[in-house]
């Protein structure tokens, strides 16, 4: 007798594994974020402060609205003298400011910032902002909400309590002792590294220092300008140590800064090259461009918004001449897929897919800062 198929299960025998349904790239014109900016300064002042309206994709659905999957781009307003309530949520963020001045508070630092000006805010670190000029302060904010969202695991709060940790594992040198990390259990099981170790691994877990860092673009942009080479153009990451091998600006993210010389023509077009990790790129300084993804040409400009490179698409990107020069922020969730061991980079369409950060990378690569590609 065959028994009734049980509701919970779906045979995939004999199959691959489901298709990707890749987002389209898509670009947000500035005209457009000036006025979302505009039409927030003119509501009335929330109660909590925070004027803001995320820059939706077409193919987002519920929980997890983003920019990209796993990823949200935020459109923030301060008018002047105008303050947000403090802040904590165990997603991390990456900020840029668009227009105007104000102050920062993140978990113990305070700082003042400007225009182009770039920092992050760790995870679980109580933030606030300020607006201290005369103008409105707009900036992006990028965050890992939408991930957290889809898997039901996004914690936030306003006004939250002082955090007040007890640095003492118990009240008796004892006790501390029988139940600290350092010695609890820890066997070796196999020759090849296999081990079993005791649950205080898992909940007290060796302490990495994450703190706001601020990145002042006027201490930035000299960096970007090449030096030797007129056709060259650098691309430089801003790193936050407590990332360490991963090479993030927070924990989820790079953010990288492309500079290019004034008055440089664009490189011929030719091939691309493609990666697991998705890109948003923001153009904030230059005349514009085109991007090519997957044999399709978009069109930018300076101030615009773009899912430049959906997860796995050959993307390359042709800069116009500019009398000022060119600066690109884009931002990926490349520390992500090295924590999940699933970046996957091929540099070169006829070359090798390389698992970076399981094997070795692209090494000797220096064609951006040699060749002006």
């Amino acid at each position: 007798m065959i028994s009734e198929r049980n509701q919970f299960m779906v045979d995939v025998s004999g199959t691959g594994y489901a298709p990707n349904d890749r987002w389209s790239p898509i670009v947000v014109p500035r005209a457009s974020i000036l006025a979302e900016i505009e039409r927030l300064a003119s509501e009335p002042r929330p109660a909590n402060g925070r004027r803001a309206a995320l820059v939706v994709h077409p193919q987002a659905t519920r929980p997890g609205l983003g920019f990209s999957p796993g990823i949200d781009v935020t459109i923030n307003v301060l008018k002047p003298g105008e303050e947000t309530v403090p802040v904590r949520r165990n997603s991390n963020q990456l900020e840029i400011v668009i227009g105007g001045t104000g102050v920062v508070h993140a978990g113990e630092r305070e700082f003042g910032v400007e225009t182009n000006d770039i920092w992050n805010v760790p995870a679980m670190q109580t933030y606030s902002y300020r607006n201290t000029g005369k103008e409105l302060w707009p900036r992006l904010s990028y965050s890992n909400a939408p991930l957290l969202e889809k898997l039901g695991a996004h914690f936030f709060e306003e006004n939250p309590a002082p955090v007040v940790i007890d640095t003492e594992i118990a009240t008796t040198t004892q006790q501390k002792n029988k139940y600290a990390r350092e010695n609890a259990p820890d066997f070796a099981v196999t020759p090849e590294g296999a081990r079993l170790r005791g649950y205080e691994f898992l909940v007290d877990i060796e302490v990495l220092e994450s703190k706001a860092i601020h990145w002042p673009w006027k201490a930035v942009w000299p960096h970007l300008r090449s030096s030797g080479n007129p056709d060259a153009r650098r691309i430089m990451l801003l790193y936050n140590p407590a990332t360490e091998r991963r090479n993030g600006t927070t924990h989820s993210f790079f953010a990288t800064l492309a500079g290019k010389e004034p008055n440089r023509e664009p490189g011929p077009l030719g091939r691309g090259h493609r990666h697991s990790s998705v890109a948003i790129n923001y153009y904030f300084l230059g005349s514009g461009g085109k991007s090519v993804v997957d044999g399709v040409t978009y069109e930018w400009g300076v101030g615009d918004l773009m899912l430049s490179a959906p997860s796995w698409a050959e993307h390359a990107h042709y800069v116009s001449a500019s009398p000022v020069g060119n600066t690109t922020l884009t931002v990926q969730d490349h520390p992500l897929h090295i924590a999940m061991e699933s970046l996957i980079w091929q540099e070169e369409m006829d070359g090798p897919i390389l698992t970076l950060g399981s094997q070795a990378g692209v090494t000797g690569y220096v064609g951006p800062r040699r060749k002006g590609k």
